[in-house]
């Protein structure tokens, strides 16, 4: 996968370049504006998302009418399949998007490259397929936003040839500034027109203003559609899909999520539905995190009402690991359930560390509380890899170390696996 992002000065690339190596603690990141260079007819903010077993969903956006068609084959001379989807488009304040389409191709064979041209360009982009059993690598990244250091962990993440990326909350830091989607769109074409990126929300990704936008997640529904309907789900901002051998969960920190909520109901129905022979991993992703010695954050709605709700839920069904984003570092809790280690507990692990414009959460709370285990301010990426149906290998790399070179790593064993948490 490459790693090369059109519409970046060179120079802001050679400044990346020369400080991966000599920060420590980097200040707040200045957001960089990624420019489209083609026509108004040109694809652009090209991503791909996984739909089921053997489908791809292909986003795209153009300037002005263009059709929303996607022709695909095996190799670039034999682009012979054709699919049709729809296209949109959205309204916020003054702004006026351009023709987001959405198309979805398959039935697609498993751990294959497949080259594809979107409406009438004749530009060709590729992706690889995810395999359809284990082993399987999972990038995890949190609060991406669109700084000097989100360029920093896009160049690492390229080099790690990941088979499906995470992103538990805060995509863009657009904050209102809805031309900041489009650049956020372009900044990460280059990795997510190549493998499929799974996302959920976090809270700059709300976007609502009282009276003037009264609609939540207006931008992230309309361009990041996700496989919600497939998994039973009524919403974008919640949703579930199995891929190879792992049940991949995303929750919503920023929509109901009580007792009653349509979420919540969602939830405990979607964990009764998980076959262990079929799926024996599960994998939770959500922004709030429920776990966090940081200063930052501290007693968020989000965080401590979430956890009372549906901490009881993922325990119950033996969640293996939790994924969330928000406070800027990272960190990792060992097996842990109403506040105390327990070995049949989900590993909390928090990578909000992508790159946002805000800067690190450099303080933590003395004494670290025996549940965290490992704890570090440092803007960096996570790689999951299931091995097989017992053992998974998580690493965090920190963006001041070469790929190979992991800061926190640890071997974990499948719930399903451990004869003492079988339900």
């Amino acid at each position: 996968m490459g790693s090369h992002f059109p519409g970046l000065a060179l120079s802001v690339l050679v400044i990346i370049i020369g400080s991966v190596h000599c920060y420590n603690r980097p200040p707040p990141g200045k957001t960089l504006f990624v420019s489209h260079d083609g026509d108004d007819s040109s694809p652009q903010q090209v991503h791909i998302s996984q739909v089921g077993q053997d489908k791809m969903r292909i986003s795209w956006i153009t300037e002005s009418p263009t059709p929303a068609k996607v022709k695909y084959g095996p190799s670039p001379s034999a682009i012979s399949f054709s699919a049709t989807g729809t296209t949109s488009s959205y309204h916020y304040t003054l702004y006026q998007s351009g023709e987001i389409h959405n198309v979805l191709i398959g039935p697609l064979k498993s751990n294959t490259v497949y080259y594809y041209r979107l409406g009438d360009s004749t530009k060709t982009y590729n992706f690889k397929t995810t395999p359809s059993q284990f082993p399987i690598k999972f990038g995890v990244v949190g609060d991406l936003g669109q700084t000097e250091w989100t360029v920093s962990t896009l160049n690492h993440l390229g080099k790690s040839n990941y088979d499906m990326l995470l992103l538990p909350g805060d995509l863009s830091y657009a904050d209102l500034v809805q031309t900041l989607w489009d650049s956020f769109g372009r900044l990460v074409e280059p990795l997510a027109s190549q493998r499929p990126w799974m996302v959920t929300t976090g809270n700059h990704d709300v976007e609502k203003i009282p009276v003037i936008h009264r609609t939540p997640f207006t931008a992230y529904n309309a361009r990041w559609q996700m496989p919600f309907e497939e998994s039973g789900s009524d919403s974008n901002l919640y949703y579930s899909f199995d891929v190879s051998g792992v049940h991949v969960i995303m929750l919503g920190s920023y929509t109901d999520f009580d007792p009653e909520s349509s979420q919540y109901k969602w939830l405990q129905g979607d964990l009764q539905k998980i076959n262990r022979g079929k799926t024996p991993w599960v994998v939770v992703n959500l922004h709030a995190p429920w776990y966090n010695s940081n200063e930052a954050h501290q007693g968020e709605a989000e965080s401590v009402n979430m956890k009372t709700s549906m901490e009881d839920l993922l325990y119950n069904a033996r969640v293996d690991v939790v994924f969330t984003g928000h406070v800027h570092a990272y960190e990792r809790f060992t097996r842990v359930y109403k506040d105390k280690g327990n070995n049949c507990g989900p590993v909390h692990i928090t990578i909000g560390d992508g790159g946002n414009r805000e800067g690190l959460a450099t303080r933590y709370q003395d004494p670290k509380p025996e549940i965290s285990i490992f704890r570090e301010a440092s803007f960096g990426h996570g790689i999951f890899e299931v091995v097989n149906a017992s053992h998974a290998l998580w690493s965090w790399h920190k963006n001041d170390n070469e790929e190979a070179v992991s800061s926190d790593s640890v071997w974990l064993r499948s719930l399903s696996s451990t004869t003492a948490c079988k339900v």
